[in-house]
């Protein structure tokens, strides 16, 4: 099994177990498709321990994310803003049903 790994792990691996890893730089395409892969091996984790070391994870996907695309981290923001502004937030705590008639 291949996944995405943080940079520092092949240093992590003790040298009596290296063997049994190779560790390949990917393409662009491929390296964006490996992080939409970790973002939802990380979701996974965090919704199944729900703790601050799982949300750190993802997190950090996310900044990798926006990092290989290029995004404006400040833009970003600004239409975090602007979609609070004009939708609101979470904080509400809000449900919505559908309600059927008849």
């Amino acid at each position: 099994m291949a996944k995405l790994v943080r940079d520092l792990i092949p240093q992590i691996i003790p040298q009596e177990k290296m063997h049994l890893f190779r560790f390949t730089e990917v393409s662009e395409n491929e390296y964006a498709n490996l992080l939409k892969q970790k973002l939802r091996e990380e979701i996974d984790e965090y919704l199944e321990a729900e703790n601050l070391e799982e949300l750190a994870d993802v997190y950090e996907v996310l900044e990798a994310i926006i990092k290989a695309k290029k995004f404006d981290v400040e833009s970003l923001k600004n239409v975090q803003i602007d979609k609070r502004l004009k939708r609101g937030g979470f904080e509400k705590r809000l449900l919505m049903e559908e309600v059927r008639c008849g």
